[in-house]
């Protein structure tokens, strides 16, 4: 146990050398919500160790023997007619450990394509494919370890490109099945081909996460810490004018700098086949609010129920005064039918 936390802290601090300025990778719909339920909790929680097979996507060492043969698929209308896809199954092997197999994929829409002079030549199509293969055994009662490979497919029109990534994490859950921690290594790879012979990175990240279940209340509180790598999340963007914007990052106060970095997750959870989910994320809140008009830009909510042997879940996230994604998943165990 001792070696491999001393070959994960080696790593983390390799990736912590090359840490990466914001808006600098391709890729990024990586680190897009995969499921209701994340949507409803800000976006990512890699601290909650409950028995959620979509879960496997944020930390792959949720995998346990609990969520053999569930089965889930979600469907997001992002934004515009932009659409997210997601489908997941695990399956525990006794003696051997727990496997995992999903499909993380989004469509960008069709476009119209056309010459210099305006000229309409067609339409073209954009879609990006991340297929992701699991596995994590159980080093102790407490103590889990999962790693997911992901070969990435990106296609815009006649532009494509293949990736390789990995994510490495690591799960505590107490005896008591109230308080778990998490953490995971994302995204860890390399483009394999370029679009233009152009090479990008991916959006490595490291984050950490823990969640505690009141044993005395119906409430799960959940926090994880994001883009650990790099501390200062200032970003820059051309705004095609020739005009660089450069976006306030963390010049603001300490508490503004460290909260950037949080995603906040409240879970009322009154029976087992109800809850209502409510999240925070500090930094969508910052960076994507208009001036002084926040409204209810960077939380999100969501519920699911339980309706015989299937689990529906649904999630709303405010990304933007005018862009509001919805999240639909529907999750069932194939052993009890």
């Amino acid at each position: 146990m001792k070696k491999l936390i001393s070959i994960l802290s080696l790593l983390t601090l390799t990736l912590s050398l090359s840490a990466q300025q914001a808006g600098t990778y391709t890729y990024d719909f990586l680190n897009l919500a995969n499921s209701a339920r994340i949507g409803a909790l800000g976006g990512n929680q890699v601290g909650m160790g409950d028995d959620d097979v979509n879960l496997m996507f944020n930390n792959p060492s949720v995998l346990t023997s609990a969520i053999s043969n569930n089965l889930t698929i979600s469907y997001v209308p992002y934004v515009s007619e932009v659409n997210i896809f997601y489908t997941g199954y695990a399956h525990h092997i006794e003696n051997i450990g727990t496997f995992g197999v999903g499909i993380h994929s989004i469509n960008y829409g069709t476009f119209n394509r056309a010459d210099e002079e305006g000229n309409l030549q067609g339409t073209f199509s954009a879609s990006e494919y991340a297929i992701q293969l699991s596995y994590a055994k159980m080093l102790s009662p407490n103590l889990n370890l999962g790693i997911s490979m992901k070969p990435i497919i990106s296609s815009f029109e006649q532009y494509n490109s293949f990736g390789l990534a990995a994510d490495i994490g690591m799960m505590y859950k107490s005896t008591d099945q109230l308080f778990s921690a998490g953490l995971v290594v994302k995204n860890l790879g390399s483009q394999i081909t370029t679009y233009n012979n152009t090479y990008e990175s991916i959006p490595t990240d490291l984050q950490i996460g823990i969640a505690k279940k009141l044993a005395h209340a119906p409430f799960r509180l959940a926090l994880t810490a994001q883009d650990l790598l790099d501390w200062n999340l200032k970003y820059t963007v051309n705004n095609g004018s020739g005009d660089v914007i450069e976006g306030e990052g963390n010049n603001g106060n300490g508490f503004d700098q460290l909260m950037r970095h949080m995603v906040i997750g409240i879970e009322f959870i009154p029976s087992e086949n109800f809850w209502v989910d409510f999240g925070y994320n500090h930094r969508r809140r910052k960076e994507l609010s208009i001036g002084s008009k926040m409204s209810t830009v960077g939380y999100s909510w969501g519920f699911g129920f339980k309706v015989y042997k299937f689990k529906f879940a649904y999630g709303s996230a405010r990304y933007h005064l005018s862009g509001t994604s919805n999240h639909f998943t529907l999750t069932a165990r194939l052993s009890d039918f």
